[in-house]
């Protein structure tokens, strides 16, 4: 389906914007151990942008049940994981660190779910 690789571009994109960000405008301003939960946002941000590309990429070879709830999966889990610790970072709330496993599992679930539905079809 077009819309999953429309959307994971986008989401590409923004990895690549926010990780730019973090290397030049967040250098100096956060601590080193900061830059690195910022960093592992970015990269958990780029793995899920492309795996929702290539969730797109299977829709035209399964029925679209098949890939629907993964897409929504990763996109809610990649949502609230990265932009956990982007805020995190960003705002100080450390309370949010409590929130990250949340995406965590919800990109976990996206990924075996993705797996079962394949299996399945």
């Amino acid at each position: 389906m077009k819309s999953w690789i429309i959307i994971g571009a986008f989401l590409a994109a923004l990895a690549v914007v926010f990780g730019a960000f973090g290397a030049h405008a967040l250098k100096n301003k956060v601590s080193p151990d900061d830059l690195i939960i910022f960093e592992t946002g970015v990269k958990y941000h780029m793995y899920h942008a492309l795996g929702l590309i290539l969730i797109g990429i299977l829709g035209f070879h399964y029925n679209s049940d098949v890939i629907q709830l993964p897409g929504v999966l990763l996109s809610i889990g990649l949502l609230i994981f990265s932009g956990s610790l982007y805020i995190l970072v960003l705002s100080g709330l450390r309370w949010l660190g409590a929130i990250t496993p949340i995406g965590g599992v919800l990109l976990i679930a996206g990924w075996l779910m993705l797996a079962f539905k394949i299996r399945s079809a």
